[in-house]
């Protein structure tokens, strides 16, 4: 499956706990465990966010100005740096994209897969440190079903069933991305419906690599399925996974509906996912990851 978002930041200490009685410090805990490019901090109802050098508010991002300015200026030097060469303009702003709303999916995905808890995060409650990997979030509010202990804690949205919460997961993630998509938007040159297949593939391959990580991608997978079957705007697509042709062992691979352009930088390489990317490839390249493991 995809791996992080393009880069894996090194990891700078956290020293804040997470608030008493927090709905998804447990899951959060465990994606710290298995996924050593992420660390999430919960603030209180009462911390401040935290500021500073290397520090973004995704509501900065979402406003389009000099924030966002300064974190696709992060992308464009390291493209150049890394490959040699400038990348346009509009790929750039795909790269930095990516590059925050593959984590932040995992801020609400995670703990709907672990605990069933659904935490609704506006754009005002996330903070990025893209170079240490690390959020800090503050969680108010959460959905969850009728026989969750967390029920009673203050701010739980109690929901009927597992549908309703798969809608809470998906309106979660689209009040907390649809801002940015819009911030982003004038930087992409792509109109809303690539901007959302874009959203649809960090949804998706977010959570199946940490599901793999956690040694639950079947779950994940089959999760993913029935979160995102293909019919839920603004969503554009569905997870669609499928076997893939020619491996031995029944992996599981799908294709991406909306591109990174990477290819524009490196014609010869494409993503695991890219439907570019026939399965004889797939199957190569996962192949010859296992025997480098």
């Amino acid at each position: 499956m995809p791996g992080p978002a393009l880069d894996a930041p090194g990891v700078l200490p956290l020293h804040a706990p997470a608030p008493t009685g927090s709905p998804v410090a447990e899951a959060y805990g465990r994606v710290s465990a298995v996924y050593s490019g992420l660390r999430i901090e919960e603030l209180g109802a009462h911390d401040p966010r935290p500021r500073g050098v290397g520090w973004v508010g995704a509501d900065e991002l979402a406003a389009g100005g000099a924030a966002l300015d300064a974190h696709l200026a992060w992308d464009e030097a390291q493209v150049l740096r890394d490959y040699g060469r400038a990348g346009r303009p509009d790929v750039v702003a795909g790269f930095g994209l990516r590059r925050y709303a593959w984590p932040a999916c995992l801020l609400i995905t995670v703990p709907w897969f672990l605990a069933r808890r659904v935490p609704l995060l506006p754009v005002d409650a996330v903070s990025f440190h893209r170079t240490s990997g690390r959020m800090a979030v503050r969680v108010t509010e959460f959905a969850c079903l009728p026989d969750d202990p967390a029920a009673t804690l203050p701010g739980a949205r109690v929901v009927p069933g597992e549908e309703a919460l798969r809608e809470e997961v998906r309106a979660a993630v689209a009040q907390h991305l649809g801002p940015l998509l819009d911030g982003f938007g004038p930087r992409l040159r792509r109109g809303p419906r690539a901007r959302w297949a874009l959203a649809t593939d960090d949804v998706v391959e977010g959570l199946w690599y940490l599901g793999n990580l956690l040694g639950e991608e079947r779950r994940a997978v089959r999760e993913l399925d029935l979160l995102l079957p293909g019919s839920n705007a603004p969503y554009t697509g569905g997870a669609g996974f499928r076997a893939l042709d020619g491996s031995a062992g029944g992996e599981l691979t799908r294709d991406r509906v909306g591109c990174c352009l990477f290819y524009t930088i490196r014609p010869e390489d494409t993503c695991t996912t890219c439907p570019r990317t026939c399965d004889t490839d797939r199957v190569a390249r996962l192949t010859a990851a296992a025997v480098a493991a």
